[in-house]
């Protein structure tokens, strides 16, 4: 079963303005979608990041796996490596600092993990579908039916800066009531048992303030805080100590390894990352410092679905605990996501998601792909498991078309508001 046609479709779709410690989401958050054609006449589809850098890769890496056997991941892995070791020099970036951009450096771990995954979901969503068994199967099986997800909380505006562009119907977050009524609405809507906080936005002071106003407010689900290394050690150390109890995880407060595991020394909860162990060459000193104790696997960026088993491995080897990161994603990931959550044993925590933030998708309404109390059926379906709505794909590449937003860039909106504005970190350096 050999590919015989290789589309990659750029979309855009909409996006609140949520506020993080770099600054403020776009009006449009991009997507790439992969659709894999083979031999015998099956279709696979992947989706990952979507700025002009990561097309760049995709689009110059898919002609070199004509012909080549879906079958044969660790071949396309090495054409992967091979084109972007060859040609990292082939394209630059002009990015503002403070842009959190994943894909600048080609030559990078990260990126060449980054540009595989792109290609192996689709693969092994075609080995699914000619066997007829699921993603899940392949990666080992099943130890659970259901995968956890969490509610996860923004401060925001009410709008966009820039218009016209239509609100939405979250409204402003600023304050911890306001933070209640979001979570109570995403609680409602979709049953989540735990709630993550995207902190780094407010003086901590005040952040604290809004975890107990949610403890308050839903005593019996756990919270977690992620203020993306805004936060000085002393200031990590502080929050942490003054809601002793009172967290599940303390998640990225700080940046690096060795700063993650001075705060750990001074807090009782367990800290978490999707920032200072990002690839596995990160591991070793992650264990030998003891933190952070939870990863965040993302399987866009760790390698594909394969991949992050070897994750789950080997903090299965050193006590390490998973939970699962999230960026703004739509049908074809939450699927991907959940079948290795499926499979994952260290898996501890319940998975962050951006779901509830989008009203718009490219998959056909399905029931084992819906939130029911929080949690994900785990697809039993061949490959997959989602039936992509060709029709959505093209209305949304047409919205990438029109919409003016080319790469991940969460700095040069906030200026417009701000325009001293830079996104360093840290930010706060007291309580």
């Amino acid at each position: 079963m050999r590919i015989t046609d290789i589309e990659i479709t750029p979309i855009a779709v909409q996006d609140p303005p949520l506020l993080n410690s770099e600054g403020v989401h776009q009006t449009h958050a991009l997507r790439s979608i992969i659709k894999v054609t083979t031999s015998n006449g099956l279709v696979g589809w992947g989706e990952t990041y979507g700025d002009d850098v990561m097309l760049h890769w995709l689009r110059a890496v898919a002609p070199r796996l004509d012909g080549v056997d879906v079958f044969d991941l660790n071949h396309i892995e090495s054409i992967v490596d091979d084109e972007l070791l060859t040609n990292a020099d082939s394209i630059t970036t002009d990015l503002p600092a403070g842009a959190g951009y994943p894909m600048a450096n080609a030559a990078s771990v990260k990126t060449r993990a980054a540009v595989f995954s792109a290609f192996e979901v689709p693969c092994l969503d075609l080995q699914g579908k000619s066997l007829g068994r699921p993603v899940s199967d392949l990666l080992g099986g099943r130890r659970r039916d259901r995968v956890e997800y969490s509610a996860y909380l923004f401060y925001k505006w009410a709008e966009h800066p820039q218009k016209p562009y239509p609100a939405d119907s979250w409204g402003e977050v600023l304050t911890p009531e306001a933070m209640v009524e979001e979570c109570r609405r995403m609680v409602s809507e979709y049953g989540f048992q735990s709630i993550k906080l995207k902190g780094g936005v407010l003086p901590p002071a005040q952040e604290i303030e809004t975890v107990r106003a949610l403890r308050a407010e839903f005593p019996d689900l756990p919270v977690r805080i992620d203020p993306n290394a805004a936060w000085t050690a002393d200031v990590a150390i502080a929050v942490g100590q003054h809601l002793d109890g009172e967290l599940e995880y303390l998640e990225d407060p700080v940046s690096g390894t060795r700063a993650m595991a001075e705060v750990a020394r001074r807090v009782s909860m367990p800290l978490a990352t999707n920032m200072c162990v990002t690839s596995f060459p990160d591991i070793p000193e992650a264990v030998r410092e003891g933190a952070p104790q939870v990863i965040l696997s993302d399987h866009h960026f760790w390698g594909g679905l394969r991949k992050s088993v070897e994750l789950d491995q080997l903090c299965a080897t050193f006590g390490l605990k998973l939970s699962m990161h999230s960026n703004t994603h739509l049908g074809i990931s939450l699927a991907a996501m959940t079948h290795f959550g499926a499979v994952a044993r260290s898996l501890a925590y319940s998975c962050d998601t951006h779901t509830p933030w989008q009203t718009e998708n490219i998959i056909v309404p399905s029931e084992e792909l819906t939130f029911k109390n929080g949690s994900v059926a785990v697809p039993t379906g061949p490959g997959l498991g989602v039936e992509v709505d060709e029709d959505a794909v093209a209305a949304l590449h047409e919205q990438w078309r029109t919409c003016g937003v080319r790469t991940r860039d969460d700095v040069s909106p906030m200026r417009a508001v701000d325009p001293a504005w830079t996104g360093d970190v840290p930010r706060f350096f007291t309580l």
